[in-house]
């Protein structure tokens, strides 16, 4: 039997594949970790795909850009603390809600606050459809987002995975 061991920045394990039938080269894996410390803070790198859906990998560090979506989206902390907080905008949607994936907003949005929430390694939040929202993370971190692929979305298949 072997031990589960959740990893982090400071200490994780790439990990491999035990390949059953079919050849190594159909599988392609990557570590969370790996990416996340390779990326810039809040870079939305794609780390699994499923048609139109993603999951991607954020290093959480310092303060965000705000970033809104049409569509909910739901953020995991993988390491670290991250507080997020959150605007309601005043002034119409945000995001065209014919848009896929999570978009960049330019500067503060003008909102109602809808307050914040403080996570810790493996807590969870929705990010509802329409918000405004941005992390901020006191020391490096790492979050998972699912989400829909989008323009912000940042696919490096070839640099991260491990055939």
């Amino acid at each position: 039997m072997q031990e589960t061991v959740f990893g982090s920045l400071n200490g994780y394990s790439k990990g491999s594949i035990e390949i059953i039938t079919g050849k190594a080269e159909h599988y392609a894996k990557s570590n969370v970790f790996a990416v996340a410390a390779g990326a810039l803070p809040y870079e939305k790198v794609v780390v699994a795909k499923n048609l139109k859906y993603v999951i991607e990998t954020l290093r959480a560090e310092g303060t965000s850009p705000w970033f809104s979506a049409a569509h909910d989206e739901f953020a995991v902390v993988m390491d670290g603390e991250v507080d997020v907080q959150f605007i309601d905008p005043t002034d119409g949607p945000l995001v065209d809600s014919a848009k896929e994936g999570t978009l960049r907003l330019d500067g503060e949005p003008k909102g109602k606050p809808m307050g914040r929430v403080h996570l810790q390694r493996g807590h969870q939040v929705l990010l509802p459809a329409g918000a405004a929202y941005r992390f901020t993370a006191v020391k490096m971190g790492v979050l998972l987002l699912q989400t829909i692929l989008g323009e912000n979305s940042v696919e490096r298949w070839a640099d991260i995975c491990d055939r």
